[in-house]
C-alpha cells in the first residue's frame, strides 16, 4: 500500500524513525565532541508527529527568536531537513570555542554564525550518514542555510512541504549534555512520501 501523507505512519514506523534518530544523534554527539573537544553526550531523542501548531508551540510560540537551519536532502531519498536552535544551544557552542556566549541572535558576528553553520552541517550530516549506514543508499546534503527569526516565521519554509505531504511533520527533540550542561536541539524532518516508502522498503517494513 502507497502512502498518501505522514498522517497513515503507523507506531511501528515511528519506532523505526525513533531508532534512526537515536544513531543519528549519537553519531552527532560524538561528531560534536570531537568539533567542540568537551564532553558530550545525548539523551534518548523523542521522536513525535506533529501538526503544525503543536510543532510551533513546542517551539517556544511563533514569536520565539530561534535559528533556523535548512539542509536540503538529494540521493536515493529527497526531502528537507530544518534545525531550530535556541539561543542556549548556540551559546554553548561558541562558548565552547571561543570562551564567549552569544548576547544577541540578531548580532551575531561572522565567526559565531559560521561556527554554528558548521555545527548545523555536523548534525545533519550524523542522520543522514546513520540512515546512508542503515540502508545502503546513496544520500547525499546540501549546505546549511542560517538564519535568525521568529519560529512562526522560520517554520514557514518547511510550512509549504507541510501541505503536501500531510497536516503533520515528524519531530525530533534532541538534548544535548555539552560539558556538564543541557541544552537541546529540535530537527523537523520533511521527506518526500516515495522517499518514505524507500525507506521503509530498504529496511524491510511493509507500509
Amino acid at each position: 500500500m502507497a502512502l498518501h501523507n505522514v498522517n497513515e505512519l503507523q507506531d511501528m514506523h515511528l519506532d523505526v524513525l525513533k531508532e534512526i534518530g537515536n544513531i543519528g544523534s549519537g553519531n552527532a554527539a560524538g561528531a560534536l565532541a570531537d568539533f567542540l573537544q568537551v564532553p558530550t553526550d545525548i539523551t534518548v531523542p523523542a521522536v513525535k508527529l506533529l501538526d503544525f501548531s503543536e510543532t510551533v508551540n513546542f517551539l517556544g510560540g511563533p514569536e520565539n527568536v530561534a535559528i533556523g537551519m535548512l539542509v536540503g536532502i538529494k540521493g536515493d531519498i529527497t526531502g528537507m531537513m530544518l534545525y531550530v536552535l535556541e539561543k542556549s544551544f548556540a551559546s554553548k557552542m561558541t562558548s565552547a570555542l571561543f570562551g564567549t556566549e552569544i548576547q544577541d541572535l540578531y548580532n551575531m558576528n561572522e565567526m559565531e554564525r559560521s561556527v554554528i553553520q558548521e555545527v548545523g552541517n555536523i548534525m545533519a550530516a550524523s542522520y543522514m550518514n546513520a540512515l546512508a549506514s542503515l540502508t545502503g543508499m546513496m544520500i547525499d546534503i546540501s549546505v546549511p542555510t542560517l538564519t535568525v527569526d521568529m519560529v512562526g516565521a522560520i517554520l514557514s519554509v518547511p510550512a509549504i512541504e507541510f501541505a503536501q505531504i500531510g497536516d503533520k511533520v515528524l519531530f525530533i527533540d534532541d538534548r544535548f549534555i555539552i560539558d556538564s550542561g543541557e541544552v537541546k536541539s529540535n530537527m523537523i524532518l520533511v521527506p518526500e512520501l516515495q522517499s518514505l516508502e524507500t525507506l521503509f522498503e530498504k529496511l524491510g517494513v511493509s507500509v
